[in-house]
């Protein structure tokens, strides 16, 4: 959330920033609405101050024996309540309107980041493990089709228990999201982060302090009769445990990390989007947030950067790293770098020259203030001093859906067998290879066996 005393006093440099995002907020309407509030306070103020004189003046007159003069500063008194009371109600119901409002006003980008309307106008600042790549087939089979050859992704039989949308992992499929899972969180324990095992509902209190409501509700999931929400992403349990808590200048920087299965209403796409692990509604994913003091929170997101690549580096993939536009940015960042890794099993228009496609694996995005205030995340500077609001940071380490495309198709054989990337052999027993194994069932029949 923007402080309203930066709005008041900045409006344009708030119009700017609501321009560039292509937002449509009627920032007028919440001057007006403020400006009315800030006229009733005032005016609230008076009143009172005005009542106190009465209420002294009725003493007096009494004990001078006016009574009839007493008499009417007392109704006047009752009066003056009266109109206090109507006041602040109105104050009460503006205070809520501009809260609901002031909620729903997207953070105002940091000057570095670059204008543009939409993700064809992100900035690619570098390419990374493009320069010693292994030898693939000579055509990559899509991960969708060698997860059904190798029965190691099974989303036929998800779609009988839960929907569209859902997949098993079997076998080594299983085996290799949890080695991910295991090594990321081994990468950032080694980076100082400190491990956090969040439940997994979350309220709506949690959600709107992390900004995911009261815009982005129809994107999560609700669990009927509660006020609960499935986490769509750990930053909204992790983040609000210091909710309304004064953190010291010594806890800072505070790195978290945490994996937690993540749910959303993914619309998907036509084409290659709607099969395979790419767009789906429950993934898992591991998350690193981290508490830092406002001024070193930029240089924190470029450490946070290189700690989500580092796992990206070890894995041996090939990825990218984009600047997002002003278009582009998520609703509640001041600034985002993306990181994508190169999936080489399908080709898409938006992919490298050299065919694949990129598969975004991680947001690092500083928030400045935006959620401490929602939240209520401050600290003190020093003991002697006032509070302040720090700031919040986050970044996937990484989602582990798009890591195993990956994996799939880059460390993808020529016989259709995957070989197992070094860094994960400690995480699966040291096998070198993934080969599959044969389907079960009648439906499986007829289906021909692997060579």
């Amino acid at each position: 959330m923007l402080d309203r005393n930066y709005i008041r006093d900045n409006p344009e440099e708030v119009r700017e920033g609501l321009r560039v995002r292509g937002a449509d907020e009627d920032l007028d309407a919440i001057l007006e609405k403020d400006e009315e509030w800030r006229d009733l306070k005032a005016r609230g103020d008076d009143l009172r101050h005005e009542r106190n004189q009465v209420s002294d003046e009725i003493g007096e007159l009494k004990q001078a024996g006016k009574h009839d003069e007493a008499d009417e500063a007392i109704e006047r008194s009752q009066e003056l309540k009266a109109e206090i009371e109507e006041v602040e109600e109105r104050a009460a119901e503006l205070e809520e309107e501009l809260e609901e409002a002031l909620l729903r006003v997207p953070q105002v980008p940091h000057e570095s980041v670059p204008e543009g309307d939409d993700e064809d106008d992100n900035v690619e600042t570098r390419r990374e493990g493009f320069d010693d790549l292994r030898d693939l087939p000579d055509e990559v089979t899509p991960h969708y089709d060698l997860g059904e050859e190798l029965d190691i992704i099974d989303e036929a039989r998800a779609a009988k228990t839960t929907g569209s949308g859902y997949y098993f992992l079997k076998g080594e499929g299983s085996q290799l999201e949890h080695a991910l899972m295991q090594f990321m969180m081994d990468v950032h324990r080694e980076q100082g982060y400190q491990d956090v095992f969040p439940p997994i509902p979350v309220n709506s209190e949690s959600m709107t302090g992390t900004g995911q409501l009261p815009k982005f509700d129809e994107d999560a999931y609700k669990i009927e009769d509660e006020d609960l929400w499935l986490c769509p992403t750990a930053e909204v349990p992790v983040t609000n445990m210091y909710a309304d808590d004064i953190l010291l200048k010594d806890d800072l920087p505070l790195k978290h990390q945490a994996y937690t299965p993540n749910f959303r209403r993914e619309a998907g796409e036509h084409g290659t989007e709607t099969r395979g692990i790419v767009r789906v509604h429950q993934f898992n994913k591991v998350e690193m947030v981290n508490f830092v003091e406002p001024d070193e929170s930029y240089d924190r997101l470029h450490e946070l950067l290189d700690e989500a690549e580092e796992v990206l580096r070890r894995l041996g993939l090939p990825y990218r790293v984009l600047e997002l536009c002003t278009g582009d940015l998520g609703f509640k960042a001041a600034k985002q770098i993306d990181l994508e890794v190169w999936a080489p099993g399908d080709d898409m228009e938006d992919g490298p020259e050299r065919g694949g496609r990129w598969l975004e694996v991680s947001t690092a995005s500083n928030f400045e203030a935006f959620q401490a205030r929602r939240a209520g995340l401050r600290y003190r500077p020093e003991r002697h001093e006032s509070t302040e609001y720090l700031h919040t940071l986050n970044a996937s380490g990484l989602a582990l859906p798009r890591v195993m495309v990956a994996v799939l198709e880059y460390y993808q054989n020529d016989d259709g067998t995957v070989t197992v990337p070094e860094a994960l052999r400690p995480y699966m027993g040291d096998k070198e290879v993934i080969e599959g194994h044969e389907p079960v069932g009648e439906s499986a029949l007829g289906a021909g066996e692997k060579d």
